[in-house]
């Protein structure tokens, strides 16, 4: 499928993604346990703001503010009803600055999860979930945005329903899952079994990988899990800045620009084509990665050893690809 992303990457073989979205609207003064997806309507100014700092760090593509636009997250403020106009007005402010960037920016409409549990231990149904996704899609596809990226997922199930949602639209997308647990989703999906489930999906994305989880060490290890694949499709790596730490009231991530710059080198050697930061990644971190992209010529993939060497060490042994760790427990055999 031919679209604004696919060609971009095809030009330049490699784009930088952008850094946090959470982590920088509360440096701009939202506060735990707002609404992010009010600002686009009450706060603009702070919005094009955030798309612009990564813009002028140099990604290449940019998330809009909707990550929980959806119906089942905004109902917890009384905004149920609004999931497509906060998605439709995040990708306006995004079309209106990537368009005035002066260069090719892709804007990638945030699509997070809906908070809910599927499946037989759970209370919403597959068909009340690909309704949900649709609705926060059609507004992000008429808002402007150039894809769709669904984030953040820890249940097959859920990014089944996206998939499918984003199908009834003939909407574009990437999709990546959150590894946070002993090599794992919180569902207990592997690095495997995401490269499995991407292949088997009727719509299939245009990318797909890992954001966000631990650290960008654990991140490195499932996007060299999804590389040892011998996937052909292009891969995503958006890990967090270090680890986080408990200080003065507040949450601050411990990686430096230098520390993620090193990341986004060994993320490429790794396998990833489209690198980019999640929780704690400012726009100096950005500028730092995107300076040692440019300036680092490709190399062999990192062996465990010097990813740990140069990011931290690991949060648990293994990736969960060899039997270890949690799992989920197999209630049913029924796809949802």
């Amino acid at each position: 499928m031919s679209n604004a992303l696919t060609d971009l990457l095809s030009e330049k073989g490699w784009l930088l993604a952008d850094g946090a979205t959470g982590t920088n609207l509360f440096n701009m003064g939202l506060q735990s346990g707002d609404a992010p997806e009010f600002w686009n309507q009450d706060e603009p100014d702070k919005i094009r703001a955030l798309y612009r700092g990564a813009v002028e760090a140099g990604s290449d593509l940019f998330l809009t503010n909707s990550f929980g636009a959806n119906a089942s997250r905004l109902k917890l403020h009384d905004a149920g009803h609004r999931a497509y106009e906060f998605s439709k007005l995040s990708a306006e402010l995004g079309r209106e600055v990537a368009d005035a960037a002066g260069r090719k920016i892709i804007v990638a409409g945030s699509v997070g999860p809906t908070g809910e549990i599927m499946g037989d231990a759970g209370t919403l149904s597959h068909e009340s979930a690909v309704e949900m996704f649709e609705e926060t899609a059609r507004g992000l596809m008429d808002g402007g945005a150039d894809v769709l990226w669904v984030e953040t997922i820890s249940a097959p199930e859920e990014f089944r329903a996206a998939a499918e949602a984003f199908g009834n639209i003939n909407a574009p997308w990437c999709g990546t899952m959150s590894f946070d647990t002993a090599g794992r989703t919180m569902m207990g999906v592997t690095s495997a079994d995401l490269v499995k489930l991407v292949e088997d999906l009727p719509n299939k994305p245009l990318a797909f990988g890992a954001n966000c989880g631990v650290g960008a060490s654990d991140l490195l290890r499932t996007v060299l899990g999804f590389s040892a694949s011998g996937t052909e499709r292009p891969i995503i790596a958006k890990g967090n800045a270090g680890i986080p730490k408990y200080h003065d009231g507040h949450i601050h991530y411990d990686g430096t620009p230098e520390l993620m710059g090193d990341y986004a080198v060994m993320a490429r050697n790794s396998g990833a084509s489209i690198i980019g930061g999640c929780c704690g990644t400012m726009p100096e971190h950005l500028r730092a990665m995107r300076k040692a992209l440019e300036e680092t010529a490709p190399g062999p993939r990192p062996a465990l050893e010097q990813i740990a060497e140069a990011l931290g060490g690991f949060s648990s042994e293994s990736d969960g690809t060899d039997g270890s760790g949690p799992k989920r427990e197999r209630r049913s055999r029924r796809r949802a």
